[in-house]
């Protein structure tokens, strides 16, 4: 009965091309090899090797053979390859769903990089708002999120992230440009670019100005922070958005300013609850947490 150490002895002699060389490679002894392979000829009942001098040269039927093992032993070597590639996580698949803040350019920029270590794998992202993001990790059809706290959802589990604050955009020819940080009074009878009424965001820069009685010119109104910080490169007025899109608009005919008293934007990364975690999934959520921390430590 044929067993797998000597189908091994026989493929490392051929591949070595002798004995001694697959002993070493075996670390066994050479006699230890040759058991193997006369073993191996006596229970297939084929001459598969002959003696030439000092080496051991493969017969045509040992030739034949070894495509066989060959072909069985690249299917082992794969499937070890991919579970070393998965143990690394350096193949799978990933899907994300994402808050419009992160999508605009901070997660696609380290999505990217993220993938350039790793061949094998697939990432698919979504954006929408929170509530959808929130919808589509309940289902299934996406393994996590992130999104804007607060979130009443149930059958969730919420990971907070590093608090982000608030910024004011300008025009970058705008008078207030400057002033290194900028609070309530300083956009007092501005043209005030604001969010919508449903975002939590838009809550809490109203209930700060109602505090401070203090009036913007509320002209124009929008649901994205992008097209916000769109409409301040325009000229339209000025505005305070998240960081992570203010981030890719500094520059672009927009100028960023701390904005004091803190406005806290609360992130979090969801998961289904009771649901497994792939181990890629939480390595990638991990990244996105340092990547974060980084982004609040950015100086405008």
């Amino acid at each position: 009965m044929l067993n797998p150490r000597q189908i091994e002895a026989f493929r490392t002699v051929i591949i070595m091309g002798g004995v001694t060389a697959a002993a070493q490679a075996l670390s066994i002894s050479q006699p230890a090899v040759t058991r193997l392979i006369h073993d191996l000829q006596y229970a297939l009942g084929l001459k598969l090797f002959v003696k030439r001098g000092t080496r051991l040269v493969p017969t045509n039927e040992a030739l034949s053979l070894f495509r066989e093992v060959e072909r069985q032993f690249v299917g082992l070597e794969r499937i070890q390859a991919a579970a070393l590639s998965l143990r690394e996580r350096r193949m799978g698949t990933l899907r994300i769903a994402a808050l419009p803040a992160f999508n605009v350019g901070f997660l696609p920029r380290l999505v990217s990089r993220y993938l350039q270590d790793k061949p094998g794998l697939n990432v698919t992202i979504y954006g929408s708002s929170s509530s959808q993001v929130a919808d589509w990790v309940v289902s299934g059809f996406c393994e996590l999120g992130f999104v804007q706290l607060p979130l009443d959802f149930p059958s969730l589990d919420v990971e907070p992230l590093p608090q982000a604050t608030a910024v004011a955009v300008l025009p970058q020819d705008h008078r207030l440009a400057a002033r290194s940080v900028l609070g309530p009074r300083d956009f007092a009878g501005e043209s005030f670019v604001s969010l919508e009424q449903m975002t939590q965001l838009r809550y809490q820069i109203d209930a700060l100005f109602a505090s401070e009685r203090i009036t913007r010119e509320v002209r124009i109104e929008t649901p994205l922070s992008m097209i916000a910080c769109a409409l301040v490169a325009a000229g339209a007025g000025v505005s305070i958005v998240d960081p992570f899109t203010a981030a890719e608009y500094c520059g672009r005919g927009v100028v960023v300013r701390p904005f004091c008293p803190a406005i806290l934007f609360d992130i979090a990364v969801i998961w289904a609850a009771g649901r497994c975690r792939s181990a890629l999934a939480q390595d990638f959520a991990n990244q996105v947490r340092a990547a974060v921390i980084g982004q609040a430590g950015d100086k405008w």
